[in-house]
């Protein structure tokens, strides 16, 4: 039971309280939900972050988009710069949960909870994001790769505050396309997810990532998956490659909402999807924002 509740009004107010123990809440649509469908109690002290205006913003600076730890989907949705360059992650941001938790809901957050199936995870992973964790003794900067460590787990340590994401703008030519696999059209959970994120030069795969969602501890990249595409003309055979390596990579889990053979199954044709969006983006066609009710329907399920 929470017993000790501060509002921050700056990031070293919060810093201050977190150095005591409290944990920082700011749109408290992961944390709130969890306590209420009791997954876990509240923790004892919380240190509200919403009215620190430092945590605020985006903006695209020396070859990068900086986003706030405040920044909510549904802002990164609605961004005409990350819909054109950075498509994959306005893919991810336009399906997290509903339209409260899209307006409430902040990357910082997002990152934080650490859950395998997150949306955003997959798309700033791929495009090579770092945070900037701040504490009482200074700062310091992490790839979002090593960030995430595990079910609901994190590097950073007791007292870091995550007060920024910077997404490095990727080059002319590239295309990128996060999909997942889903039942229903609001508060989803991805049952299975990929991200792809292709460069082309001369026709050919000049660099690409491939990144895989709900199918492992974490989110985590897939090199045997970009070594299939490298190189390529990103084609049907390519991606085929791509899906397979991705599928072999997956650690899934059996739950309620599948099984991990259908997990695996399902991995190889959501990958070779977001792989084939990725190429067509980078080729200068439209593939409609998200991705997912596209290429899957309008259930997002295979058709």
């Amino acid at each position: 039971m929470t017993t000790a509740f501060v509002s921050a009004a700056s990031v070293k107010d919060a810093l201050a309280a977190m150095a005591d123990g409290a944990r920082p809440i700011a749109g408290g649509t992961d944390l709130v939900v969890g306590a209420r469908q009791a997954k876990a109690p509240l923790p004892a002290s919380l240190v509200a972050i919403d009215r620190v205006g430092e945590l605020r913003g985006m903006a695209v600076e020396n070859g990068a988009l900086r986003l706030g730890a405040l920044t909510t989907h549904e802002q990164i949705a609605a961004d005409l710069f990350v819909c054109e360059r950075l498509t994959a992650l306005a893919d991810a941001a336009l399906i997290v949960g509903s339209h409260a938790t899209r307006a409430q809901g902040t990357v910082g957050g997002n990152l934080m909870n650490a859950s395998p199936a997150m949306e955003a995870g997959g798309p700033l992973i791929a495009f090579g994001a770092t945070v900037t964790l701040r504490s009482m003794g200074g700062e310091r900067r992490l790839p979002v790769a090593d960030l995430l460590t595990g079910p609901g787990e994190t590097a950073a340590e007791s007292g870091e505050l995550l007060t920024e994401v910077n997404v490095p703008v990727p080059p002319e030519g590239t295309g990128s396309c996060y999909a997942r696999l889903e039942y229903r059209r609001q508060m989803e959970i991805a049952i299975v997810g990929a991200t792809a994120v292709v460069t082309l030069g001369d026709r050919r795969v000049a660099a690409a990532k491939v990144a895989i969602t709900a199918l492992a501890p974490t989110v985590r990249l897939v090199p045997e998956a970009e070594d299939a595409l490298a190189g390529t003309d990103g084609g049907r055979a390519a991606a085929d490659a791509a899906a397979e390596a991705a599928a072999a990579a997956s650690q899934p889990i059996s739950d309620v909402r599948g099984s991990a053979d259908y997990r695996r199954s399902m991995a190889a044709v959501v990958t070779r999807r977001a792989v084939e969006a990725a190429v067509a983006r980078a080729r200068g066609e439209q593939v409609p924002i998200p991705a997912s009710r596209f290429l899957f329907g309008a259930t997002g399920r295979p058709s």
